[in-house]
């Protein structure tokens, strides 16, 4: 016989479960953009190509991610957030399949392409299905606590279990652990997770979606082949120049059509523009970092994947640790001070990389990668001042948009740091990108200060004035 007792631990532990499936899938959202990096030397040994393909084989994954990840939202509210994060799910497991058995650079990139099409299909759902799932204030905070956490821990791991992976099994099972994982997340999902209500009127921005791959897609791969061939190249002014017209069409479509998958009004709010700008430069930063770090530990200061995992671990712990920290800082004293020691740590440590020669003492290098981890202090005031620039009706737009316009920082960073790495006998120079990432973070902080020029008092965590709200809104 079932007591009302019993039936309320049956749930608890079915939402409990739900939760843990949920956050697996965007734990490996976080950890393959990351786990990867460590093993390209591995992977360039082992089916060759050039610098550039390995940009690519990072580079694919959040361009595809960016790309695909509004239309993702459109299709979680038309069709059931659970049936997308389960087409998300199945189709990571089989592009992470492809990754595994690829043989040569074409095949991996193509698979990367593929899985972050499955990584659009699990992020935004995620968030939907949190909410809906623990309809409780409460309950629902400490949900979104967790889920957030899998964004550190992801970060933190992905270096370390790149590399460990890389010197024990061989750079194939970084992309084959994702299979178990992905199918133990399937089964949960359809024994524990409940489907959200659907909205059969919302409808899907094809020619919005096909622009806005052709923009990014070209812009990216421009910005890579400028590494190679240089900006005089045919093939690359050909490549801009098609990204700037698909960018310029894509504005126009978006302008135009009754349901844009990005709804260019809420640029309007210059407070909302300017998180947006902040988030963008942020992912730049810190994606374009990990990638150019690890190549740096390992062609020229000749570290194994494991190593070079390792000793990022002082930098994406401090990421991950202060991410949290930013969180509490940004309640007790408002967005912009938060925004501005993120950004100042930033603009400190890149300049302090930016001197690493293939002789530097490793303290300057943990010195340097230590103080750059601080800049997750901006991260959870510079989502607050995005989200509470919007009225509260709006929230889901508004965190897709900043979540696009992040992962569009994250592909661009790649691509554009990755091009600037100079490349030579023995090893790479890591002195260009960082002092563009200097510069990044200095115009992150002028930033900073222009979202929240118009706070009244810093406990209002980077809220407009009530009536400047009410008049925007």
């Amino acid at each position: 016989m079932t007591t009302p007792e019993t039936h309320t631990a049956s749930e608890a532990a079915r939402h409990r479960l739900a939760l843990a499936a949920i956050c697996i899938g965007f734990l490996m959202i976080t950890l393959d953009a990351t786990i990867v990096n460590v093993a390209l030397p591995t992977i360039q040994n082992a089916i060759g190509g050039s610098l550039g393909a390995l940009q690519w084989v990072a580079d694919a994954y959040t361009v595809a991610l960016a790309a695909v990840l509004l239309t993702a939202g459109t299709a979680a509210d038309r069709r059931g957030a659970r049936q997308v994060f389960l087409v998300g799910l199945v189709v990571f497991v089989v592009a992470s399949t492809m990754c595994a058995l690829a043989t040569n650079m074409t095949m991996l990139v193509a698979a990367r392409l593929l899985q972050g099409v499955g990584a659009a299909g699990l992020l935004p759902p995620s968030l939907t299905l949190i909410v809906h799932e623990f309809p409780d204030p409460e309950r629902r905070a400490h949900a979104l606590g967790i889920w957030g956490g899998m964004s550190g821990i992801g970060l933190t791991a992905g270096p370390v279990l790149g590399g460990l992976a890389v010197a024990t099994i061989g750079w194939r099972s970084i992309f084959l652990v994702n299979v178990p994982v992905g199918l133990a997340a399937i089964v949960l999902t359809v024994r524990t997770v409940s489907e959200t209500p659907r909205q059969p009127g919302a409808r899907f921005d094809w020619a919005g979606q096909l622009l806005s791959i052709v923009a990014l897609g070209t812009l990216a791969a421009g910005l890579i082949e400028v590494g190679q061939l240089g900006w005089s190249h045919p093939m690359v002014v050909t490549l801009l120049v098609t990204a700037l017209v698909a960018a310029a069409v894509f504005v126009l479509a978006e302008h135009r059509t009754q349901a844009p998958m990005l709804p260019l009004r809420v640029f309007g709010n210059h407070r909302f523009s300017i998180a947006n700008g902040i988030g963008l430069l942020f992912n730049f930063c810190l994606y374009g970092s990990l990638l150019c770090i690890p190549l740096y530990l390992q062609q020229s200061r000749h570290q194994s994947a494991l190593a070079a995992g390792l000793l990022l671990v002082p930098m994406t712990a401090i990421v991950g640790i202060n991410a949290f920290c930013g969180g509490k800082l940004t309640g007790r004293v408002g967005a912009r001070i938060p925004m501005l020691l993120g950004a100042s740590a930033g603009v400190v440590g890149a300049v302090l990389l930016a001197f690493l020669g293939d002789n530097t003492s490793l303290a300057w290098f943990f010195a340097g990668s230590a103080v750059f981890g601080f800049i997750s202090l901006a991260m959870p005031s510079m989502t607050s001042v995005a989200m509470q620039a919007l009225p509260a009706s709006q929230a889901g737009m508004a965190s897709g948009v900043l979540n696009a316009a992040r992962q569009t920082g994250s592909a661009l960073g790649i691509a554009l740091l990755g091009s600037l790495l100079s490349t030579r006998s023995g090893g790479v120079s890591i002195h260009r990108p960082f002092a563009v990432v200097a510069i990044a973070f200095g115009v992150t902080a002028v930033l900073a200060v222009l979202a929240t020029a118009d706070v009244r008092r810093a406990g209002q965590s980077g809220r407009a004035p009530a009536h400047r709200e009410h008049q925007k809104s």
